[in-house]
This record gives C-alpha cells, sequence and structure tokens, in this order.
C-alpha cells in the first residue's frame, strides 16, 4: 500500500538571520516531491568582513537539482531581501512566478534598469486572488507592511493548509494600501490552519507596531516648522513614506526633489499602479537649486548610511545637484539596520560637524517599524488558531521569542528550526526529518561565488594582514640572474626599530636563496615555497601579522 503524502517545509534563507528569505514547500514522499518555493531575496555585504561583495544570496543547489519539480516562485512582496535575488537566480531555476501587480511591475523595472538581465516571465495575480500551481492552491491574503501589496500566503493542500505570513503588521490606518484582512485570516483560521509560518523580526518588542499615520502628522509638523532646507531619507521601497513625505512638503509649500535612483524608480512604479495618485509631482535633482531654501524639499536615498548613496555624497559635499547648510535639516524616517550602525553615525556626524539638525527616531515618532510587536503576534495565532507555529523571518533571539510567545499563546506543537531543515508537517508528529543542501553564495562584481570561494577568503586575509609580491629570475644554474623584486601592500613602512620593511623582506628574501642547496634553487616550485614562508616569518617578526604571500619564479 503506498504511504500518503507528506506536507513538508525547508527554509533556504531567512531563518537565524534578517534577509535572504528563501522558503520551499514540498508534497510528496523522500522519493518524489512537488516544490514551490516561497520568495527568493537577498542580504547585504558588510564591507569589514566581506570586503568587495555587495550581496549575499541563498544557495540554490537543491533546487537546481529538483528544477524538474520546482512548479514555481510565489512573491509575498517586493522588498529586496524578498526578491532581490531574482535576477541573479532566476536563469538557474526557470519556474514560473506568481505576484501581485506591484510586485510585478517594480521587479520589470529592475530588470529593465540593469545591464543584460534576462527576460522574466510573471504570472501577475489580483490583490486576494487564488491561483493552482500543481497540487497546491495559494491564496494572497493583504496584510500591512512597508511597501505596497505585501501579502501572507494561504497554501492549501491534501495535507492542511499553511499559512505563510510574509512581512506583515496589524495597522487599520496604513497610508497607502490595504489594512492586514482580519476578516480573511479569521475565517481561514475557522477553515482550519495545520501550520503558521511566521513573521518574528519584532517579537522581542512589547505592544503594537505604530500606524504609518502617526508619522505623517509628526513629519508634517518637522516640515511646517523647518526654517531652511529640509532632506528625508527613508528606504526606497516604503511608498506609504513616501506619500507622507509629499504630504507634508505640499502642506508647506515645498517642492519635492527626488534624489537617488532606486527611489525614482519606486516613485515610478507606485505612479504607474495608482498608490501615488493625487500626490503632487517629484521634480528632478538638476532643479533643487533654482529653489529657495524655504521652499525645497529632497526626498533622498541612504538610510542605511550606503556609501555610494545620495545622502553619504550629500553629507560629503560632492553631490553634482544637493547641498546642505548651516541651520537646515535632515530627518532619517528609517530605522538604522542590524550591522549598519557604523556606517550611519558616519553620516550624521560628519551632517552635524556642518551645523545641520538631523531628526531621527531617537527623538521624534519619523520611523515605524513593518512588522509585528508581541500583542499582533498573539493577535495573529487567535485568529488563525494553528496546530504548528515554525517562527521565521529573524535571528536566533527573534525565533526563540516567538517561540515561546506562540507555547504560551497554546499552540500545540511549536518548531524552531533552521536554514536547510526540511521539517515534516502532517500528516502525523510533525518535526525535523532531514537537511537539505544550503548555504550562501556572494555577488561579486558581476559574478556569483560560493562562501568557499578562493578570492572572498583572501580578499579578507589581505584586508587584515596586507599582501606580499615578490618576484625572481634565476638561470638554468640556480643562481640569481637580477635583483629580487619587492612589493608590500597594506603593510607598515618600518617596524618598532624604525627599519624599513621592505628592506627586511629584501634582505631575507636574499638570504633565503642563498640558504638553499643549489638543486632547490633550479626547482621554480621548491624555491617559491621556501620564499613564501621566509617572507611570512619576517613580516611576522617585524609587525606581528603574517600576510598573504605570492611568489613569482622566472627561468631564465
Amino acid at each position: 500500500m503506498a504511504r500518503p503524502d507528506e506536507l513538508t517545509f525547508a527554509p533556504l534563507g531567512g531563518i537565524g538571520e534578517i534577509g535572504m528569505n528563501l522558503s520551499i514547500y514540498g508534497l510528496g514522499n523522500r522519493h518524489q516531491r512537488s516544490w514551490i518555493a516561497v520568495d527568493l531575496g537577498v542580504s547585504f555585504g558588510d564591507e569589514e568582513h566581506l570586503p568587495g561583495i555587495d550581496l549575499i544570496l541563498p544557495d540554490i543547489a537543491f533546487l537546481e537539482k529538483e528544477r524538474k519539480n520546482l512548479l514555481g516562485l510565489v512573491l509575498t512582496h517586493a522588498h529586496e531581501d524578498h526578491f532581490g535575488a531574482i535576477i541573479d537566480l532566476w536563469p538557474k531555476l526557470q519556474c514560473p512566478i506568481y505576484a501581485t501587480p506591484f510586485s510585478a511591475a517594480l521587479l520589470a523595472a529592475k530588470c529593465e534598469a540593469e545591464f543584460n538581465s534576462p527576460k522574466i516571465p510573471v504570472t501577475v495575480v489580483p490583490l486576494g486572488g487564488r491561483i493552482d500551481i500543481g497540487p497546491f492552491n495559494v491564496e494572497f491574503i493583504s496584510v500591512a507592511h512597508s511597501i505596497p501589496e505585501s501579502n501572507a500566503l494561504a497554501i492549501r493542500t491534501d495535507v492542511g493548509t499553511v499559512l505563510h505570513t510574509g512581512d506583515w503588521k496589524i495597522d487599520p490606518t496604513p497610508l497607502i494600501g490595504l489594512p492586514t484582512d482580519e476578516k480573511r485570516l479569521r475565517e481561514i483560521g475557522e477553515e482550519g490552519v495545520l501550520a503558521l509560518v511566521g513573521d518574528s523580526t519584532n517579537a522581542v518588542r512589547e505592544g503594537r507596531s505604530p500606524s504609518e499615520t502617526e508619522v505623517a502628522a509628526v513629519l508634517a509638523g518637522i516640515v511646517k516648522s523647518s526654517p531652511g532646507r529640509v532632506a528625508v531619507t527613508t528606504f526606497a521601497s516604503n511608498v506609504a513614506r513616501m506619500k507622507a513625505v509629499a504630504d507634508a512638503a505640499r502642506a508647506a509649500e515645498r517642492e519635492v526633489v527626488v534624489i537617488g535612483r532606486a527611489m525614482e524608480r519606486v516613485a515610478q512604479v507606485a505612479r504607474e499602479t495608482g498608490y501615488l495618485a493625487g500626490v503632487q509631482g517629484f521634480r528632478d535633482a538638476r532643479l533643487y537649486g533654482h529653489f529657495p531654501p524655504d521652499k525645497v524639499l529632497a526626498l533622498c536615498t541612504g538610510s542605511q548610511g550606503e556609501p555610494r548613496a545620495a545622502l553619504a555624497r550629500i553629507a560629503a559635499d560632492n553631490h553634482p545637484d544637493v547641498t546642505l547648510n548651516k541651520g537646515d535639516r535632515v530627518i532619517f524616517s528609517s530605522r538604522t539596520i542590524p550591522g549598519n550602525e557604523k556606517a550611519v553615525g558616519n553620516i550624521i556626524n560628519g551632517l552635524v560637524t556642518q551645523g545641520i539638525e538631523v531628526i531621527t527616531d531617537r527623538t521624534h515618532l519619523v520611523h515605524v517599524s513593518g512588522h509585528p510587536r508581541r500583542d499582533e503576534l498573539r493577535e495573529m495565532i487567535s485568529w488563525v488558531k494553528p496546530q504548528i507555529l515554525i517562527p521565521a523571518h529573524g535571528e536566533a533571539l527573534h525565533l526563540s521569542e516567538h517561540a515561546d510567545l506562540a507555547r504560551k499563546a497554546g499552540v500545540p506543537k511549536v518548531i524552531v528550526c533552521r536554514n536547510g531543515d526540511l521539517v515534516k508537517l502532517g500528516p502525523g508528529a510533525p518535526g525535523v526529518i532531514d537537511e537539505l543542501p544550503h548555504g550562501r553564495l556572494y555577488k561579486d562584481g558581476m559574478l556569483l561565488e560560493t562562501e568557499q570561494a578562493r578570492a572572498v577568503a583572501e580578499r579578507r586575509r589581505m584586508s587584515f594582514s596586507g599582501a606580499a609580491f615578490v618576484a625572481l629570475a634565476i638561470t638554468e644554474k640556480g643562481e640569481l640572474a637580477d635583483d629580487p623584486q619587492v612589493d608590500l601592500i597594506g603593510i607598515p613602512e618600518k617596524d618598532l626599530d624604525g627599519k624599513t620593511i621592505d628592506d627586511r623582506v629584501y634582505d631575507v628574501v636574499l638570504s633565503t636563496f642563498e640558504s638553499l642547496p643549489r638543486a632547490r634553487r633550479r626547482d621554480p616550485d621548491s624555491l617559491a615555497e621556501s620564499i613564501r614562508r621566509a617572507v611570512r616569518a619576517e613580516v611576522n617578526a617585524a609587525w606581528g601579522k603574517k600576510p598573504v604571500c605570492q611568489v613569482q619564479v622566472l627561468t631564465v
């Protein structure tokens, strides 16, 4: 007798971390499963630990292997941590993509803006729509978040229904878009929900997230009272905040100038899809200097301290179109993502040093999160009444706090899993039954590299301890044909005694060469390795760090 199909869930990114969201759901048995994927996002590189790496993407080796069984990719919304990896990774999968209109339009605009991007067909699903993807029936349920058209997904199968929340909050007055559809979520809860896979980002915070309408009122007051120029920075994708800033500017009789390509792109898509209907037109950056200081507002990218974004260039006074002066105001209508504190702090300090007033959420309600706090998490559980809860979208502390809350709320089974865990949801006892291949890919320029890539590891080592390059020309008899060439990069000039480290390295290259038997001198590989070891040891003796060392031996 054939065993019944199992419904399984596996995160390949987004569990135990913020960003890089990729979840898959499987239906079948251990020999053959049909899969759907939910979201395909990125996280952002940290120059200190990953020099030269802009983006981090989930490793999709497992899905590539299962490509013939991957029936589709469903997008909950169009934040980079949920859809930012599509352009790079979709060509490896070639599966159908399903998204609501705003997400589809933003993906199309992003593809159009990128050089040589693939043609990616997207099936547009109306708000509240339902689609069949093989044995899965997927319903899109509107939820409030910090970007238009965020959706929870009710994934129905013969084994049971999973509610995948995506990113959400309860905001009865979201300013743009629909509020979280409590009525529909309650109805689905009455139908019966096997599992809730839920956003944990704010699980450590009590109470409720404030509304976008409250932020809009505060922004209006600050802009109205500003005597000089005003610049506002926020996440480019936050269309509700964009509207709030535009409304505040209009009330204060100011023109809005949009600064930054990412924000320009989102504004264009928002207008095309109707989310900025009735909002004043935005002006080109080149017109900024044509308006009096009390008649202009700059809406800028760069809220996370990105060095190439608009605000960083304004703070450094090297933006071609936009300048700020003493007495002007900059409003950070955003929160600092963990890891970006130093970069954001540098920009704030640079602005303050110039006499510019900086306003943040530390003193004013100029930002609210798009994620649910603990009271909202409890409400979702009470509406949906799941048999199983799996915390997602968060670091270890967030997942643990969400799990503890769920247990106290009476959820029968709570499963805290890790990226790669294959979780059986039903039928029968739920739990982790296997581990799937998973990991990270690094976007290095135009290339995708694995975590084990030599270039990334070597660049990290060089950023810490520099590099030494030695070139030797030797005769066939094992004699030096010319003086050795030594080049040190990122290594101090002098040691504690004031001796030049270049000279020390040059001397050790000569002494090592002369100490070797003639047979080893004639062996380029053996000679190079001996010189490499000696140079690293000498630099370590002079500095206390061992550099990356490359030795080239040429026989002439």
